[in-house]
């Protein structure tokens, strides 16, 4: 049986990954559905709400250094149980080795301004639309992939430029780190209506990556602290205790870094459906 899961993670990894390499998948993915099914309404909003990680800064704190986030959205809904959302979000994210259990000594910090463009699809439990006076409220759950731009920094400073495990001169093979990187989204939230054209939503929603970059910890040291001199910020980057050898755990490469947003969005509806029927008696 444990075999059989590996086997189905390896087959799962590399079709994301044989995906992910394709530019046109990502368009197809997040386009095709607008081409399937008549459609009904049309929803545009704004977004609020805050942002954090999990990583090697911080393994396991829900919430832990959450900083605002903001965004917009374009929903398209397809019935009363099925839409399809596009937004764009931007957040900071942030994360200290000293407020978590996880090699607290190491001095290692970053924050992280990040943009997500995200392609979902939406259901909902009850049969809601925005406008009902059957269904004022419904929960929803979501999936689907999203694209995201991120730069690791401390004090003003990009990491990925530095280096910090040894990417820029090929340690033990490593190649720095890019800018761009793809998540599977997935959340839950609860859709309210509260006019004829408005709509209110509130949700939660996780981010797993396939990057280990986001707060520029992953492996080992490969700097002799005890030899970093004082005026060597790159060397300090690294290693802020310069107590340090080669080959020493700095992170955990075994376990990838995840996001979140929560928080609340506003939506203007516009209908797009010509028929005048009453969806309230229809559902």
């Amino acid at each position: 049986m444990k075999q059989l899961k590996e086997t189905i993670q390896i087959v799962f990894s590399d079709c994301i990954h044989t995906c992910f390499r394709k530019p046109y998948f990502l368009a197809v993915v997040f386009l095709l559905p607008w081409y399937s099914v008549k459609s009904q309404d049309l929803e545009v909003g704004l977004t609020v709400g805050g942002t954090y990680y999990l990583g090697d800064l911080n393994p396991g704190g829900h919430f832990l250094n959450t900083d605002i986030s903001y965004g917009v959205l374009a929903r398209y809904t397809l019935d009363t149980r099925w839409a399809v959302k596009i937004s764009g979000m931007r957040g900071k994210i942030k994360g200290d080795a000293a407020s978590g259990t996880f090699l607290p000594d190491r001095g290692l910090s970053f924050t992280n301004s990040m943009t997500d463009i995200s392609g979902v699809v939406e259901f909902n439990f009850m049969p809601y639309f925005t406008g009902s006076r059957a269904n004022r409220i419904s929960p929803y759950i979501y999936g689907g992939l999203s694209v995201f731009f991120f730069n690791p920094e401390n004090n003003g400073v990009s990491l990925r430029s530095v280096g910090t495990e040894g990417q820029n001169i090929g340690y033990k093979g490593r190649k720095p780190y890019g800018s761009v990187s793809v998540s599977i989204p997935f959340g839950l939230g609860a859709k309210i209506s509260i006019a004829n054209r408005l709509g209110l939503q509130v949700y939660w929603e996780m981010h797993k990556t396939f990057n280990d970059y986001l707060d520029d910890v992953s492996t080992t040291y490969y700097l002799d602290g005890r030899s970093i001199a004082p005026g060597d910020q790159a060397g300090i980057l690294s290693d802020p205790t310069l107590n340090h050898e080669p080959g020493m755990q700095r992170g955990n490469a075994s376990n990838n870094d995840w996001y979140a947003f929560f928080g609340v969005a506003v939506t203007y509806k516009f209908a797009l459906l010509t028929s005048k029927r009453c969806r309230d008696l229809n559902y």
